[in-house]
């Protein structure tokens, strides 16, 4: 019997296979098709990455840096509001290539990583669970004394044992061009239904283009009007949900939620990279696999690392919702040299960032 086994083995699950497998514990994790694939997230991520990744993958990883955001109420060529900071503040990078890295990093650390395998059940007992995975040559069971549920914004594992879902599901839409732009902004439209449309500049990689809304709006349609006005062709279209707000509970009698299927991301740009990495380290600080009471720790620990950046990350989002006339103002007030840490709205209020403000 394993003592942890993880289902998903993006960012969130792969990092915590890492650690636990650091840590001494026996731990397997599986992912049901190719690690990295499909691919269904941006790559724009905060620098705080590179604390989470072998040093040596820096290169392979990296496409660009970008200093700042240009910000419009309307489409391609409407007016920009600036926000920017001397140093970089993000890069981009392979996201495929982040995940394989991550995972063959907790293969290093000695955890049983295998591909190919669907979870189709998982079952709670009193001293174990039980899991069933679906393979290309037929169905394998296993048993952990815990299980990791990080297989992403809709979770078989969350569904199997019960827990809520989260808050929100925003639908998302991505998609490539072969464009050479080593430019340091990336572009963000607030013309998507409560959110925002994007365009990242991917130094030799090419281009990004994305935006996400609510799953009752034609999404497909809106990107078709935003890559129309950019006046471009793209390939590798990418589609996926993205939970906003964590639920209630995220574990249960041996089960904890780790990343996009614990809703653990950005409020107000929907990434959940760092998020569930960090999440990630906070359970495998905590969880003890033949202690269920550490999951009661797991949910307190992981909500204070993150609860007030999801809070604020709420309030964020709202002004995406304003009339235009108050985004206007409010984007030319604060526009200029800020000291906000992208992953951390809490930051807005900063020594850093209000001394800016007040400087200009």
């Amino acid at each position: 019997m394993y003592d942890f086994l993880v289902v998903g083995v993006g960012p969130a699950g792969a990092r915590f296979a890492r650690r636990a497998a650091e840590a001494g514990y026996d731990v397997l994790a599986l992912e049901k098709g190719e690690v990295g694939e499909p691919l269904a997230c941006s790559g724009h991520v905060s620098t705080d990455l590179w604390e989470y990744v072998p040093a040596e993958a820096r290169e392979r990883l990296f496409q660009n840096r970008i200093y700042g955001a240009d910000f419009h109420v309307g489409g391609p060529g409407s007016d920009a509001h600036r926000f920017y900071e001397r140093e970089e503040v993000s890069n981009v990078i392979d996201r495929v290539e982040l995940d394989r890295t991550l995972a063959d990093a907790a293969r290093a650390a000695g955890a049983d990583v295998r591909e190919g395998h669907t979870v189709t059940d998982v079952t709670e007992h009193t001293d174990r669970v039980s899991v069933a995975a679906s393979t290309a040559d037929g169905t394998e069971s296993f048993a952990a004394r815990m299980v990791a549920g990080a297989d992403g914004p809709v979770s078989r594992v969350r569904q199997q044992v019960g827990l809520p879902e989260p808050d929100e599901r925003l639908h998302g839409v991505l998609a490539f061009t072969d464009e050479v732009d080593h430019a340091d902004h990336v572009d963000v439209h607030l013309t998507a239904p409560r959110f925002f449309a994007w365009r990242i500049p991917r130094g030799e990689a090419g281009v990004e283009y994305g935006l996400a809304a609510p799953p009752s709006e034609d999404v497909s349609a809106m990107f078709d009007r935003l890559t129309a006005a950019y006046d471009v062709d793209t390939d590798r279209f990418c589609s996926g949900a993205i939970p906003i707000g964590p639920p209630a509970e995220t574990t249960s009698e041996r089960v904890f939620l780790l990343g996009d299927a614990a809703g653990q991301t950005k409020p107000f740009t929907g990434g959940g990279i760092l998020y569930g990495m960090r999440a990630a380290d906070v359970a495998a600080d905590v969880l003890d696999p033949t202690d269920r009471s550490t999951l009661d720790a797991y949910e307190t620990a992981w909500r204070e690392e993150l609860a007030t950046e999801i809070r604020l990350g709420h309030w964020l989002r709202r002004a995406y919702s304003l009339p235009e006339p108050v985004q206007r103002a409010g984007l030319w007030l604060l526009s200029g040299e800020i000291g906000v840490h992208m992953d951390e709205p809490s930051s807005f209020f900063s020594r850093e960032n209000l001394a800016k403000l007040v400087g200009r």
